[in-house]
């Protein structure tokens, strides 16, 4: 039986090791299952405070993804078998995932990710937590949760909110797919390789002087990457997300009903943008009102604080929101025609939106309590 997730460690000369996960569902596009989760969560943790581990390193297997997203079809199950009630595996899928991306953004040392393929919401939450975060030419990097009733969580609420202008908006309700220099110019990227520079990457690697001191192994790690970087920066793509900026800010401009006016009567011959509009159009009524919900908590929130937002969102999500219907339209019967609970977002009752964005838990209770 192969292991859905493998650990290794990569001698270097300086001593020190360098801990390397590897996602390992090529066929599932190494989308996460809590087992995986768990076993990160166990391993990094001791790597953590291991004075060996100089580093660590997270890639996925085969060439099309890092990481497609989390394996929600147990959440699903679930869910329909239990309506209106938040399901253990919705609670615990979610609360694990989550402490895993916390502590990746906690680390201390250097954690770097290789952003290569496709790299998608919970994809996108392990991404977002690296020190040194690798995008290649061919990155294809999207939260496109609005497509099945959930909205951009895995620190989201934290990322998306810092991002120029109106784009963390934009990104939220259209899933539009970004490229490399898109991944860049909204620092979701930190570094552009080319995808088969890994090897020679892995070998220089092992070469740095790496030591006990993690403020020194990540500008070490820094050094290489921007030297490695430099030669192939003049070979970056266009960004549409940066080239077209201020058309974007307008687009998402007003409130939610302005913004739906404006993306249904958008008349683009630009393809990226009639994508972006078509996929926001079709998307959850509701998931349109937890994505402004989550824009109006802006930068003032701290990262703990967003995770302890989502964590109630989303768990609410699976028992009265849309996700259910979107994972079955999706995912389980793949007739992509979802029936969402309302016709469009005007319809949508606020009362529902309230419930969805209030926790289930107090302070105290809170199964994210220890995020500081």
């Amino acid at each position: 039986m192969t292991q859905d997730v493998i650990f290794q460690t990569l001698g270097t000369l300086s001593g020190q090791s360098i801990g390397i996960v590897t996602l390992n569902i090529e066929k599932a596009l190494n989308a996460l299952t809590l087992d995986m989760v768990a076993a990160m969560q166990t391993q990094l943790t001791r790597w953590q405070t291991d004075d060996s581990i100089a580093c660590i390193v997270l890639q996925g297997a085969g060439e099309k993804a890092f990481c497609a997203g989390g394996d929600v079809r147990a959440i699903y199950h679930a869910s329909i078998a239990n309506p209106n009630n938040i399901t253990d595996e919705a609670c615990g899928f979610f609360t694990q995932e989550y402490q895993l991306d916390y502590l990746l953004h906690q680390f201390g040392k250097p954690v770097l990710v290789w952003g290569d393929g496709i790299v998608m919401g919970g994809g996108l939450g392990l991404m977002a937590g690296g020190s040194h975060r690798i995008v290649t030419e061919r990155s294809r990097i999207a939260m496109p949760e609005v497509t099945i009733g959930l909205y951009p969580d895995v620190g989201g609420s934290y990322f998306l909110n810092r991002m120029p202008g109106k784009t963390g908006l934009f990104l939220g309700l259209t899933a539009y797919n970004m490229n490399a220099a898109d991944a860049l110019y909204v620092e979701l990227g930190n570094h552009y390789l080319h995808s088969d520079e890994q090897e020679l990457l892995f070998d220089a690697m092992a070469e740095l002087k790496w030591s006990q001191d993690s403020h020194l192994n990540h500008q070490l790690l820094s050094d290489l990457l921007t030297k490695m970087s430099e030669p192939h920066l003049a070979t970056l793509p266009d960004s549409h997300l940066q080239q077209y900026q201020t058309q974007i800010d307008l687009l998402m401009a007003g409130d939610i009903l302005d913004v739906h006016h404006q993306l249904s009567t958008l008349n683009t011959d630009l393809e990226w943008l009639q994508r972006a509009q078509k996929t926001a159009l079709a998307g959850s009524p509701i998931s349109w009102h937890l994505i402004f919900a989550q824009a109006q908590l802006g930068a003032e929130l701290s990262l703990a604080q967003c995770f302890k937002w989502e964590l109630g969102v989303s768990v609410n999500c699976c028992s009265m929101g849309d996700f259910c219907e979107g994972v079955r339209a999706l995912l389980i019967d793949k007739d992509r025609q979802p029936k969402w609970l309302f016709n469009d977002v005007e319809a949508v009752d606020q009362s529902r939106i309230n419930q969805l964005t209030t926790s289930p838990w107090d302070a105290k209770n809170h199964p994210l309590a220890d995020f500081t």
